[in-house]
């Protein structure tokens, strides 16, 4: 006990805790009651801080253990302190208890005890922000990677081990396309993320507005590898999309092996392997080649039934949706061994969904190469919801790609008199067109390439002369169809022992 019991009355000032509301100052105790002053932080709104308000008073016995009295300091959760006397009348008056102060929000002193240094512990706080960040972009990387192959049906289940099993059964790549289920959309699933695993990259080949495609090897088999650049995400969603359609292939579409994701750590890859083909695109075996009729003729017949078959509908309950390319050009074109075309690069392809009679089309409307552009991409008169004004425009490219190799195809017995390569157009627009260079000499000037009078003493020339001019027709609705060419060029005969079929 911190006071003596004793039979007294000693007086108290009192100033805000006087009993029955006295005002004279003072107030009377007894046997075990004390004087007390007790101290609190109050808010001042003018001083904006807290100010020590003083209240003096007596306590009763009952009162002083009520507010924990014991003759010192006592520090209350709402910023109360209280010291108690009664040794003597007044005691109180001299009592100053110690102000409760707020604890202030500034960090612990630099280098002192009560805590880390501030710079410490701001490096501690970050990295461990660092980290968290760190740790949340792995795992939407892998779950993001995860989503894209359930997407594309390439991440099934058996794990690579089932398509190492398979591979192994099943022989060499020609073994493995022979042994798919049949719908024409590459190899089985399994199969394909084993590939994409056991690829070995040679050297590249080119680089093009989507990536880069390089010579790779699998089991002994050449094959194509085109590895997309990350920007390029959707590109290889759409290409991937396209190639895996049922029943996609065709000797004149470009042969689907397979595509995958590969995640090195710290970046990913977006890889479409596919047969690789040594005379390289179209664009590139004109530059130092020349043609004879009968070359032309097969070519042109190939990239016309490669064209058809995209844009021709197959009923049935595994049918195929009709296509649109939307890139048609000669880059974009591959020369197959035996003399034949197939086409290749589907990244702006599209669907036409019979069913739901709906297409997917990207905003822009101005899809493709600008040299190739129809008049109505040009001008933006196309319809994007109208499937048929997408197949139109492919139509007008295939026109101008006719020309390009109608240039380099020779007439009479001399190879001399083939022209020396040139681009749809070089002699009117710049090396690398605007929009606004091709509207005006297509839309505005009403420009076509020149038709070379030679081409008339030929019979192939002559019929691919008029099949190019009805393609680049500027009336959407009077070009040819992909099939109406096919069948044209089909019935061409020549003096060679080719026969188109």
């Amino acid at each position: 006990m911190y006071y003596l019991f004793f039979f007294s009355v000693k007086r108290c000032y009192c100033e805000g805790h006087c009993p029955d509301n006295q005002h004279n100052g003072t107030c009377e105790i007894r046997t075990g009651g004390v004087c007390f002053t007790l101290v609190e932080a109050v808010y001042d709104e003018e001083k904006e801080r807290d100010v020590p308000f003083y209240t003096y008073g007596c306590l009763t016995d009952d009162e002083k253990g009520f507010l924990q009295c014991k003759g010192h300091l006592v520090p209350h959760e709402d910023m109360k302190s209280i010291q108690c006397c009664h040794d003597k009348d007044m005691c109180n008056v001299d009592l100053r208890p110690a102000y409760p102060e707020r604890p202030t929000p500034e960090a612990p002193g630099f280098g002192t005890a009560d805590g880390l240094p501030f710079t410490l512990l701001l490096t501690t706080v970050t990295f461990c922000l660092t980290l968290v960040l760190l740790v949340v972009a792995v795992v939407f990387v892998k779950n993001r990677r995860k989503e894209v192959q359930r997407k594309f049906g390439l991440y099934a289940k058996g794990g690579y081990h089932a398509g190492e099993k398979y591979a192994e059964v099943h022989g060499p790549l020609a073994s493995l396309i022979e042994q798919s289920s049949g719908s024409g959309s590459g190899l089985p699933i399994l199969v394909q993320r084993t590939i994409s695993k056991q690829i070995q990259m040679i050297h590249s080949v080119g680089k093009g507005r989507y990536g880069e495609v390089w010579l790779a090897k699998w089991r002994g088999t050449r094959v194509a590898v085109k590895v997309f650049f990350t920007t390029e995400e959707q590109s290889w969603f759409r290409e991937t999309e396209i190639y895996q359609t049922v029943l996609m292939r065709h000797e004149n579409v470009l042969g689907f092996i397979a595509a995958d994701i590969k995640g090195t750590g710290s970046y990913t890859q977006m890889l479409l392997i596919t047969d690789y083909h040594d005379n390289g695109s179209l664009y590139d075996y004109l530059q130092d080649r020349c043609l004879e009729p009968a070359g032309l003729l097969l070519m042109a017949h190939s990239i016309a039934a490669g064209l058809s078959h995209l844009h021709t509908e197959i009923f049935g309950t595994k049918g195929k949706p009709a296509i649109a390319h939307r890139d048609i050009k000669s880059k974009n074109i591959l020369v197959k061994r035996n003399g034949e075309c197939c086409l290749a690069d589907f990244g702006l392809a599209v669907k036409f969904l019979s069913d739901a009679k709906e297409i997917d089309v990207p905003p822009n409307v101005r899809s493709g190469t600008r040299r190739y552009m129809a008049p109505e991409l040009l001008d933006r008169s196309i319809d994007p919801t109208s499937f048929e004004a997408h197949k139109t425009a492919d139509m007008y490219a295939f026109g101008l790609v006719l020309w390009e190799m109608s240039r380099r195809c020779a007439t009479g017995d001399l190879l001399q008199t083939a022209q020396p390569y040139a681009a749809p157009y070089y002699d009117c627009v710049p090396a690398d067109p605007s929009f606004e260079d091709m509207l005006a000499a297509v839309c505005v000037k009403g420009v076509r390439p020149q038709v070379a009078a030679r081409w008339e003493g030929d019979a192939v020339l002559r019929t691919v002369a008029k099949v190019m001019q009805e393609c680049w027709h500027s009336n959407p609705a009077v070009r040819l169809t992909s099939l109406r060419v096919k069948k044209t060029l089909s019935k061409l005969d020549t003096d060679t022992s080719i026969k188109i079929v």
